[in-house]
């Protein structure tokens, strides 16, 4: 009995998977048939989005530019402690050591008079005249701890280590204060808020961007629902229920996200090849940029699918829900 009672409700799921089989083909067959019927608004639809995903694409890659750039900016900003020209050399590797333990101190290079001496004349080697007084010059260069820290808009560390060490204290240069002190602490430190301010408007200009790319779409996809709005009407009075009204609208513009992903990805490649050499002459950081999205294109052309397809397929529910309340 029991054998015979489960062979009809197995009958009735198999039927009822069968029944959302082909709904679920039709609604893709009159989502691509939508897609194809009006050229002109599927041109436009897709032109929009493509425009949408490209300045999303954009947006992104300049951040990471943006990121990069700065994260070199910081690594060339250094401060600047001296020592005196009699320093051992032994005593200068003590201190460093010293500095080097400090939690906000990433790196430190030590360059010795002589060292100094030679760097100043190499870079010099053009201008006789100053060559000629740094060889009659009798005072010499000092001893210089050249630092970069994690922040550098809080020293407070190092100007700490400055004042308390005592071993520093002892072979300071007391005619070179240290470069993040006065007028020269003030420099840096507005060096360093260009840098967050910068951060923080490219997360704020995605942000921006993205949100009015998105209502560009969903109006764009909003205006294909209205022109067709008597054909949802004659599906409502003929019974058809509002997943299947909607369906064939999402189907529509998920193929306009699929297709604006391709050439909106392309664009972008494109545009970071063509402006690579010259942003380089600009000292701006993209070469990691362009490298990481050559290396992983398949994965970028796929995360651009999937928020063309879910910028579409959002806007068309939103779209569609006006017309299906009554």
């Amino acid at each position: 009995m029991a054998k015979k009672s489960s062979e009809p409700k197995a009958l009735a799921q198999s039927r009822q998977t069968r029944r959302k089989w082909l709904t679920f083909v039709r609604m893709c067959r009159y989502g691509i048939n939508n897609f194809s019927r009006n050229a002109w608004l599927t041109i436009a639809a897709t032109a929009v989005m493509t425009i949408t995903l490209l300045i999303i694409f954009i947006t992104l890659a300049a951040r990471q530019v943006l990121v990069d750039t700065i994260a070199t900016i910081k690594d060339r900003v250094d401060m600047s402690i001296y020592v005196q020209t009699d320093t051992t050399s032994s005593e200068a590797q003590q201190i460093q050591d010293e500095i080097e333990k400090l939690p906000s101190v990433r790196s430190v290079t030590y360059i010795s008079p002589q060292q100094a001496r030679t760097n100043f004349a190499n870079e010099n080697k053009a201008d006789a005249q100053t060559l000629d007084a740094l060889n009659e010059a009798t005072n010499k260069l000092p001893g210089t701890f050249r630092i970069n820290i994690e922040d550098i808009n809080n020293p407070s560390e190092l100007d700490n280590f400055v004042k308390t060490n005592q071993l520093y204290k002892q072979h300071a240069d007391p005619d070179r204060p240290a470069s993040f002190e006065g007028g020269r602490r003030t420099a840096i430190q507005n060096i360093g808020s260009w840098v967050d301010f910068a951060e923080r408007a490219g997360i704020g200009a995605s942000i921006i961007f993205i949100v009015i790319s998105s209502l560009i779409i969903f109006n764009t996809i909003r205006m294909a629902i209205f022109n067709r709005k008597e054909e949802i009407q004659m599906m409502k009075l003929i019974g058809a229920d509002r997943s299947f009204i909607r369906g064939p609208f999402i189907v529509e513009a998920v193929v306009y996200g699929v297709i604006a992903a391709v050439i909106a990805t392309v664009l972008g490649v494109v545009t970071l090849y063509a402006s690579k050499d010259t942003l380089t002459r600009y000292d701006v950081a993209i070469n990691g940029t362009v490298q990481g999205v050559t290396m992983y294109i398949a994965f970028v052309l796929l995360g651009m699918i999937i928020v063309g397809a879910l910028i579409g397929i959002v806007s068309s529910l939103l779209a569609t829900r006006k017309y299906l309340k009554i």
